[in-house]
C-alpha cells in the first residue's frame, strides 16, 4: 500500500527548473538581486506544486558575452525529456536575443513568468504569444541599449586617458579610487622582460627562461610577445584601434620600448648575407645535370 502511495506521488510530480539572472551589480542594488528572485520563484513553485529539479543562476554584465548557466539549462532540458518547465521572474531575465527564445521554443519548454502573470507554451493562445513576442523585442532592445551605453562609457574613459579594462602585467586596478596603479610585485617582471629583449641578445624563449629562473614567473611565448608590443608600458594604450595617451604611470621609457620594437622588426626581416649567397650558389652548381660521354655531341656523330 505504501509503495502504491509513493508511485501516485511520483506520478503527480511536476518537475521544473528555476532560472535567475542579474545583468549588472547596479541591478542588485535596485532590487533585482539573485536572493530576491529566488525567493519569488521558489514560492511560486511551492504554491503551484512544482518540484524544483535544478536552479540555474547567471551573474553577468553587458561587457561579457554569453551566459554559461543559460547554456547549462538548455543542456539540462535536452538531456532530461521529463522536465519541460522553466520558472523565471520575467521576460527580460530570460532572453537576451531572439535565438534564446527560439531555442526554448524548439524544445517545447513551458515558461512561467510570475511577475508578468504569464505562462507561455506550445498550447498558449495566439494573443498571449503575441504579447510575449513584443516583450522579447523590448528585452532585446534593453540589452542592446545597455551594451551601447557601456561601450559609450568606455570610450569616454579612453578619451580621458583612463584605460577602460584590465591592465597588463605589472599594473593593477585600484577599485576604491577607480585608477590604475603599478603592481609592486609584478612590475619588476615587466621591466626585466623589456631590458632583456631590448639587448638583442635574447630570443623570446630565452627571455621566458630567464624570467622563470630569476623571478619565478613563467609566461607563454605568445603572451610575452603581446606584452612586449604593448604601448601601455610607456604611458599609452590602444582602445578600439585608436592610440591614446594614458594617465597611468609609465613603467619604462619610450626609448626602451622603441628599442624592443626595433629588435622585433630586425628579426622579422629575411636573413641574407654572403654565406647564404655562397650556399645558394653551391646548391645551384651541384644540381646541374652532369655532362657525360652519353650526352656529348661527338659520341652522337660517331654513331
Amino acid at each position: 500500500m505504501l509503495s502504491k502511495t509513493v508511485s501516485d506521488a511520483e506520478a503527480n510530480v511536476k518537475p521544473a527548473v528555476i532560472y535567475a539572472r542579474v545583468s549588472s551589480k547596479d541591478q542588485e542594488r535596485e532590487g533585482y538581486s539573485i536572493p530576491a528572485q529566488l525567493e519569488l520563484l521558489r514560492e511560486y513553485a511551492r504554491t503551484h506544486e512544482f518540484q524544483i529539479m535544478h536552479e540555474f543562476i547567471d551573474v553577468e554584465t553587458a561587457k561579457t558575452t554569453g551566459r554559461k548557466q543559460f547554456g547549462e539549462m538548455v543542456r539540462y532540458f535536452r538531456e532530461n525529456a521529463g522536465c519541460r518547465t522553466a520558472i523565471v521572474e520575467k521576460t527580460d531575465r530570460l532572453y537576451r536575443n531572439f535565438r534564446d527564445c527560439m531555442t526554448l521554443e524548439d524544445l517545447e519548454i513551458e515558461i512561467h513568468l510570475p511577475k508578468e502573470g504569464q505562462v507561455i507554451g506550445k498550447d498558449s493562445k495566439s494573443q498571449a504569444k503575441l504579447v510575449h513576442g513584443i516583450q522579447v523585442v523590448i528585452a532585446r532592445n534593453y540589452i542592446e541599449n545597455l551594451r551601447e551605453e557601456v561601450r559609450k562609457g568606455m570610450r569616454e574613459k579612453a578619451e580621458q586617458g583612463i584605460y577602460p579594462s584590465r591592465p597588463p602585467l605589472g599594473y593593477q586596478n585600484n577599485k576604491l579610487e577607480h585608477t590604475i596603479e603599478i603592481d609592486s610585485q609584478k612590475a619588476p617582471i615587466a621591466k626585466r622582460m623589456f631590458e632583456l629583449y631590448a639587448s638583442g641578445q635574447h630570443s623570446l624563449a630565452s627571455v621566458r627562461k630567464i624570467l622563470k629562473d630569476e623571478l619565478g614567473q613563467l609566461l607563454a611565448k605568445g603572451y610575452l610577445e603581446r606584452l612586449l608590443k604593448n604601448p601601455f608600458y610607456k604611458g599609452q594604450f590602444i582602445w578600439e584601434d585608436k592610440l591614446y595617451n594614458g594617465t597611468q604611470t609609465p613603467l619604462i621609457s619610450t626609448e626602451l620600448f622603441e628599442n624592443v620594437q626595433a629588435v622585433f622588426r630586425g628579426r622579422n626581416k629575411p636573413m641574407y648575407n654572403l654565406n647564404n649567397a655562397q650556399i645558394s650558389f653551391d646548391l645551384r652548381v651541384e644540381t646541374r645535370i652532369p655532362t657525360s660521354s652519353f650526352f656529348r655531341s661527338d659520341v652522337f656523330s660517331a654513331v
